[in-house]
């Protein structure tokens, strides 16, 4: 295993050098400090999270956790719920406390009023499913300024001085759309799109990436129209009832959002089961079922366990430790479902 020691006798420094520059407690020399990174990094170096427990326990680091809506009204962040609490355990053993907060999905005014609260309670840092509103960027912005860490995950909001960004490539996963969608509907389909909010980046982002990958490359697949359903199963059955009654001509859907058992009511609802051909996002309960009964033909997933917990081992790293993150984006893996792997 790496140690300062090693490092300071590779580099030629004395190991206080090493331990100002790894844990970033003083000026170093330029030239000096970029030896010295680079020579823990050649030996893979990780601090001794165990010698550092004391006193990481000493600053009682508490993080808040702000997510879209709750997990009664979209059952997705059940998991995401699932990966923050299990990480959150684990780094009790270190003193850190997680505090969850949901937020409305159209309402970015709570979403500022909960990140306020977080903040007079006195978090070291804040994970945030984001509403794409000026407001919020503005808070996000001030958080940041005031040295308070903030990570996006799920969704992502630009030009907010966020520090890094845990969750799915959207855009990537609305290309990932496209090309199911032209394989299952054999290159020729009128498709109708459901959304939660245009203020969501994540719904947004697929969208994009859908319309500009069919343009590109699929014109047979053809876009008819978009409705909203606010990520909600009840807005959902009658977004989509709708929108099938006023566009008749639609043989495809694609779900972007949550709502997923309320749209796939919708289609039932009007005789249209097994007559469309649907893509939704995401796994729970009520979507595993419609895959099986073949209601949805395929489902993309993106690791919502991970989303939970990876931004808490992040900011742990960075508050706790001083390790700043080596990248910018942690894009969770896109996974395809279908009856047959479920």
């Amino acid at each position: 295993m790496a140690t300062i020691k090693a490092i300071a006798e590779l580099a030629g420094v004395s190991r206080g050098t090493v331990d100002r520059v790894l844990h970033h407690r003083g000026s170093v020399n330029f030239e000096k400090e970029k030896k010295i990174l680079e020579i823990a990094r050649a030996l893979n170096y990780t601090p001794n999270l165990a010698g550092k427990t004391l006193a990481i326990k000493k600053k009682q680091l508490k993080f808040g956790y702000i997510l879209f809506g709750s997990t009664l009204s979209n059952p997705f962040f059940l998991d995401v719920v699932d990966g923050i609490e299990t990480r959150a355990a684990e780094l009790s053993e270190y003193g850190v406390s997680v505090d969850i907060r949901y937020a409305v999905l159209g309402n970015p005014s709570l979403q500022v009023a909960l990140i306020n609260e977080l903040v007079e309670s006195g978090i070291d840092g804040l994970v945030i499913t984001p509403i794409n509103h000026h407001i919020v960027i503005e808070r996000i912005k001030e958080l940041t300024d005031a040295g308070i860490p903030v990570i996006t995950a799920n969704s992502d909001i630009p030009n907010s001085g966020r520090f890094a960004y845990v969750g799915s490539d959207y855009y990537r996963s609305g290309e990932t759309a496209a090309g199911i969608m032209n394989m299952i509907c054999n290159g020729n389909a009128n498709v109708g799109i459901v959304i939660g909010s245009p203020f969501v980046l994540c719904h947004s982002e697929r969208v994009a990436g859908f319309t500009n990958r069919i343009k590109e490359e699929y014109t047979g697949i053809r876009i008819v129209s978009t409705e909203i359903n606010h990520d909600d199963d009840i807005h959902s059955f009658a977004a989509t009832k709708r929108l099938l009654e006023t566009y008749p001509q639609i043989d495809a859907l694609l779900l972007a959002a949550a709502g997923v058992a309320g749209a796939c009511r919708a289609v039932r609802a009007l005789g249209l089961e097994g007559k469309l051909s649907v893509v939704s996002y995401d796994l729970t309960i009520a979507s595993r079922e419609l895959i099986k009964s073949g209601a949805i033909a395929v489902a993309i997933t993106q690791e919502p366990f991970v989303q939970g917990a990876r931004p808490l081992d992040i900011l742990f790293n960075y508050v706790g430790m001083g390790i700043s993150p080596d990248q910018e984006y942690f894009y969770t893996a896109l996974g395809i479902s279908i009856k047959e792997n479920l």
